[in-house]
């Protein structure tokens, strides 16, 4: 017999684990098509890579343009219709993908001067409009507008 109590209570108390017959499901397989929806598109006809803006199911929600292929639903840079200006969402976006790739040892495009960070050096990209981004603002009939990081103001 020990000092605190019964020794049978204890050998008891120990054995109490709970027995598992089964062992646990996993609930989440990835599925094949589940490709990279979240990352950023490389362009077709430039090495720069385009941040989605808007509601790019805006055309499959309306039921138009559904006749004309990827590239008639661009809309041309001289026929742009939206503010030139960026938005603190896609400031917001751009700032995250391009702090990322800095992060993950992409090429910094201005003069670091001691900066460490990676934020603050994308940052400091989208101050001297240098960030090598294009933001895509889709239109609610499906058609796309295309701006790079140098022509939107801050």
């Amino acid at each position: 017999m020990s000092e605190y109590g019964n020794d049978d209570d204890r050998e008891e108390a120990i054995n109490d684990e709970p027995i598992f017959d089964e062992e646990p499901e996993d609930h989440y397989e990835p599925a094949e098509d589940d490709e990279a929806d979240n990352r950023p598109n490389i362009g077709d006809d430039e090495d720069q890579q385009v941040v989605n803006s808007g509601d790019p199911n805006a055309a499959a929600n309306q039921g138009k343009g559904a006749g004309k292929s990827h590239k008639d639903k661009k809309i041309p840079n001289d026929q742009r219709k939206t503010t030139p200006y960026m938005t603190k969402y896609e400031k917001a976006r751009i700032l995250g993908t391009r702090a990322l790739q800095i992060s993950m040892n992409a090429p910094v495009l201005v003069d670091l001067e001691g900066e460490t960070d990676p934020l603050q050096i994308a940052i400091k990209e989208l101050r001297e409009k240098k960030i090598p981004l294009i933001v895509r603002r889709y239109m609610p009939d499906g058609t796309y507008e295309d701006w790079t990081c140098e022509e939107l103001m801050q």
